[in-house]
């Protein structure tokens, strides 16, 4: 580990470099965690965005609990949308359709 500070992103704003010049490390680090839970739920909620304008296969099965939510895999470079619910500590998935209609 070098004894310099790093060098910030190119794009993070000066405004937010330098109230983070001034944090202490435990609340750097609460920040950190903050962050990355943000940027994963956000990201979430762009898939459930995104699987809400898929129009191909609107119905949800018979078989699939009304609490299911649609996620996406990646499996082999390509994605599927999958119902996806809970069943007491098991989560359970079901094959909706591929995101991109010719994949």
């Amino acid at each position: 580990m070098s004894y310099e500070p790093p060098t910030p992103p190119a794009d993070l704003p000066t405004d937010v470099v330098d109230t983070l010049d001034g944090y202490s490390p435990e609340l750097l680090r609460d920040v950190a965690c903050y962050a990355e839970e943000l940027a994963e739920h956000r990201k979430r909620e762009a898939r459930l965005a995104e699987a809400e304008e898929e129009d191909e296969v609107d119905e949800q099965p018979d078989d699939v609990p009304t609490k299911a939510t649609i996620t996406i895999k990646e499996i082999n470079d390509n994605r599927y949308y999958y119902w996806q619910w809970r069943e007491g500590e098991k989560v359970r998935s079901k094959y909706k359709g591929p995101v991109s209609p010719d994949g």
